[in-house]
């Protein structure tokens, strides 16, 4: 029986000895390669940097000036629904534009005049101007419960996305600090659109719309940059240093395109 076993292993010999020789030239060149980088970390931001990589105040100006177009021409005409309506979706389409010829970020353009566009058909239907916030009440309590749910179910929407646009997965569900981070820094949001519906729902069922559109204004740009500014400061205040520098630098190169 010996005689076999030892015929095997000659045989096992020469299969290794032949994968090695073909092998040799990939061996060599890996070991003559310089050694790689571990993993290549983002370049380090500031804060700063972060807020401009969202789209920093002319996002939120792209988002609100079509509505407040909206209001003043709508009174300065005399409720002329349409021509109010008209100017409103050529404002968002103006602002487009000239992201478009500056090569500036257009999400924020086109989420807003998509908006637009929908309100504006709703209000024409209907020739109802208060019709024309409908859209966005319906949008807040969509966002709202669905912000609110992710939290309750420990997914929070802020650290799915985090995930999503870092390519970690859901390492930050493991961590307990960013659980907990994410979980508050979505729960503002939550805190946004469940306010902006306690103070427009009333207003629209009474047709208080001039009331209607100057909150509509002012819940919109200054309350989201107070919102964003919130959950900002406490997605920071919830995080050690070195985790929220981290982080801090995924988001914002990834968010300018900039994946490195």
């Amino acid at each position: 029986m010996a005689e076999p076993t030892s015929r095997r292993d000659q045989v096992e010999e020469n299969l290794e000895e032949k994968l090695v020789e073909i092998l040799q030239p990939e061996v060599e060149a890996a070991a003559a390669a310089p050694p790689a980088e571990e993993a290549k970390t983002p370049e380090k931001t500031t804060d700063k940097d972060f807020f401009h990589a969202l789209g920093g105040w002319g996002a939120l100006l792209d988002i609100g000036l079509p509505w407040i177009a909206f209001l003043v021409v709508y009174a300065a005409t005399d409720h002329k629904l349409r021509t109010a309506l008209i100017v409103a979706i050529g404002c968002a389409a103006a602002i487009a534009v000239l992201r478009l010829v500056r090569r500036q970020q257009l999400r924020n353009v086109f989420g807003g005049f998509i908006g637009v566009l929908i309100s504006a058909w709703v209000a024409n239907r209907t020739g109802n101007a208060k019709d024309f916030y409908v859209p966005g009440l319906l949008t807040n309590l969509g966002y709202g419960a669905l912000y609110l749910i992710t939290v309750l179910i420990r997914w929070p929407l802020f650290g799915v996305l985090y995930g999503v646009i870092t390519q970690t997965g859901t390492a930050w569900r493991r961590d307990p600090a960013m659980l907990k981070g994410f979980s508050r820094a979505t729960l503002v949001f939550v805190g946004l659109f469940a306010i902006r519906l306690i103070v427009q729902v009333p207003l629209y069922f009474t047709g208080s719309l001039n009331a209607l559109g100057i909150a509509k204004i002012g819940l919109g740009l200054p309350f989201y940059a107070l919102a964003l500014w919130l959950a900002y400061a406490v997605l920071r205040g919830s995080l050690p240093p070195e985790k929220w520098d981290e982080a801090r630098d995924h988001v914002t190169h990834l968010l300018r395109g900039n994946k490195k």
